[in-house]
C-alpha cells in the first residue's frame, strides 16, 4: 500500500498536498477515494515476468462446502445414513456417476473430471478451508499468502485495460474463524488485490460502482482533471523522482483507462447478451456472474473467481447442517443444486461452443467436504478429511475420475490429493514454472508451491 503522508508529503505553493489534490481533484473527479485506487492497482502490471500465455482460469468456490456424497462421489450400496436421500445417475461419461440432484451436470460430464480423494488436515473451519484451498497454504505464521489469481496478476500481468485478477459477485463474508479468507494479494501487496465487482449481476439496474465514472462526470471533463493533475505535477519534481510517486501515477493511469475504456464498458455490459443466453444462466446472482466471468475472459481478463455464496451464516448455502442459521439437505435439494447446476452446464456449453474452453480451465473448489454419517438434523457436518474437486477445459482431459474414496466417502482410498496440489495444476495450466519464486515477506525469496508439492498431471 502507498504511503505518501506525513513529512514526505509534497505541497503546491497555495499549501495543498499533493495526497489532497489527488482526493480531492483528480480522483474525486473520477469518483475514486485512494482506496478505490489500490483496489484498481491489480491491473498496474503490463507486461509479465514469465511472458506471455494465452490461458485464463475461471474458480467457482462453492462456498459453505459441498457434500461428496449428495453430489460428485455417490455411494448408492451405502447404508441409508451414509448415502443420503439421492439416487445416484449416469452421465455423458461412462466413467463419471453424479447425483440426480445435478442432471445438467451430467449431460456435460464429457467435459469434466472428478477427484473424488481431495482432504487437508487444517482445522474444519471455513475460512481456514477457504485460505488453502485459494492459496495452496494454509494461514500460520502471520504469512499471508496471495491468492492464485493473484500470482498469475503478478508473474503473467494484464493484457488489456481490464484488470488481470477479479472477483464475482463480492469478497467472502464471515466464516466463523476469524482469518483471512484469500482473495487478496497476500504479501505480494495491494497492487495484486483483486478487482471487485460488488454488485450483484442479476439485478435489474446492475451497475459496476468502481469501474464506471458518475453519470454526472463526462470524459472530457475527467480528462480536463487528468490534463490538470499532470501540469500540477510538473511541479513537483522532488517527489516526482521517489518510488511511490511512480507507482501512484502508474495505478491513476489504470484507474483513468479502466474507467474511460469502451472495452471495459463491453465486457460489463450484460445487455449485449441475447435473453435467451441470460436465461440459460439462470437470472440468479451465481447465473449471471458466470456469464459475466465468460464475457471477462473473453475480454482479456486472466483470472476470475466467481463465489457462489458470500458467507454461510444466514444464507441458503452448501452448508447443509440441517438446522438454522444453517441449510437442509432439502434446501440443498430445491434452492441450491438447481441453480448450480444451470450456470455451471450454461458456462461449460457456452465456453465449448465459442472455442474458448480449450483456453480456460474451469475449476470448482471448496473448503472441505461433509461428514460421511447424516447427523440427527438431517444434515452433515464439516468434514476435511476427503472431497471432490472438479476441472474443465485449460487441457484437462475431460470425463474422467481421478483417486478414490473409501466405501462411506469419508477418506482418500487412492490417489489422496491435498489443495496445493490442486493449486499447482491450476499454476501448470497456466503454463506457470512451478519451481519459481516470489518475493516473499522481508524481501526473502518464497517458492511458488511447497517443496515437494505436484500438479495432478493425470488431468493432462
Amino acid at each position: 500500500m502507498l504511503n505518501i503522508t506525513g513529512p514526505g508529503s509534497a505541497q503546491t505553493c497555495d499549501g495543498v498536498t499533493r495526497r489532497d489534490f489527488l482526493q480531492v481533484g483528480s480522483l474525486g473527479a473520477l469518483g475514486l477515494s485512494l482506496a478505490d485506487l489500490h483496489r484498481l492497482e491489480a491491473a498496474t502490471t503490463t507486461t509479465g515476468k514469465t511472458g506471455r500465455n494465452e490461458r485464463s482460469v475461471i474458480m467457482i468456490f462453492n462456498l459453505g462446502a459441498p457434500s461428496q456424497l449428495d453430489t460428485f462421489d455417490p455411494k448408492p450400496d451405502a447404508a441409508a445414513e451414509i448415502r443420503g436421500p439421492f439416487q445416484a445417475i449416469s452421465t455423458a461419461s461412462s466413467d463419471i456417476q453424479l447425483s440426480e440432484i445435478l442432471p445438467k451436470h451430467a449431460e456435460v460430464a464429457k467435459h469434466f473430471s472428478v477427484i473424488r480423494s481431495c482432504y487437508h488436515s487444517a482445522p474444519a473451519v471455513h475460512d481456514a478451508g477457504w485460505q488453502f484451498s485459494q492459496t495452496g497454504r494454509f494461514f500460520s505464521g502471520g504469512i499471508n499468502t496471495p491468492h492464485a489469481g493473484a500470482v498469475a496478476s503478478y508473474l503473467m500481468g494484464r493484457r488489456t485495460d481490464l484488470p488481470a485478477f477479479a472477483v464475482l459477485p463480492e469478497l467472502m463474508g464471515a466464516g466463523g474463524g476469524n482469518l483471512p479468507n484469500g482473495q487478496a494479494g497476500g504479501f505480494l501487496g495491494k497492487a495484486y488485490d483483486p478487482f471487485v465487482l460488488n454488485a450483484d449481476p442479476s439485478k435489474p439496474d446492475f451497475v459496476v460502482p468502481d469501474l464506471l465514472p458518475p453519470k454526472n462526470i463526462g470524459e472530457a471533463r475527467i480528462d480536463r482533471r487528468k490534463r490538470l493533475r499532470e501540469t500540477v505535477d510538473q511541479t513537483l519534481s522532488s517527489f516526482e523522482r521517489s518510488e511511490d510517486a511512480k507507482l501512484l501515477d502508474e495505478g491513476f493511469q489504470s484507474a483513468f483507462r479502466l474507467i474511460t475504456s469502451p472495452q471495459a464498458r463491453e465486457a460489463f455490459d450484460l445487455t449485449k447478451e441475447p435473453q435467451a443466453v441470460r436465461e440459460r444462466y439462470g437470472m440468479t446472482r451465481f447465473g449471471q456472474c458466470c456469464l459475466l466471468a465468460r464475457r471477462l475472459i473473453e475480454s482479456g481478463v486472466r483470472f476470475v473467481t466467481i463465489n457462489t455464496f458470500l458467507t454461510v451464516f444466514n444464507e441458503v448455502t452448501w452448508d447443509i447442517h440441517g438446522t438454522l442459521p444453517f441449510t437442509s439437505i432439502e434446501g440443498m435439494k430445491n434452492i441450491v443444486a438447481p441453480m448450480y447446476d444451470q450456470a455451471y452446464s450454461a458456462l461449460i456449453e457456452d465456453l465449448v461452443q465459442r472455442g474458448l474452453l480449450d483456453d480456460t480451465l474451469v475449476c470448482n473448489v471448496a473448503e472441505f467436504g461433509r461428514t460421511p454419517r447424516v447427523n440427527p438434523a438431517g444434515g452433515r457436518d464439516h468434514w476435511p478429511n476427503c472431497w471432490s474437486t472438479y476441472l474443465a477445459g485449460g487441457g484437462v482431459q475431460g470425463g474422467r475420475v481421478i483417486g478414490r474414496s473409501d466405501a462411506i466417502g469419508g477418506f482418500p482410498a487412492e490417489r489422496p490429493t491435498t489443495p496445493n496440489e490442486v493449486i499447482a495444476t491450476i499454476f501448470h495450466s497456466l503454463g506457470l514454472n512451478i519451481e519459481d519464486h516470489l518475493p516473499g515477506p522481508a524481501g526473502r525469496p518464497f517458492p511458488l508451491v511447497d517443496f515437494g508439492t505436484r500438479p495432478v498431471m493425470e488431468l493432462f
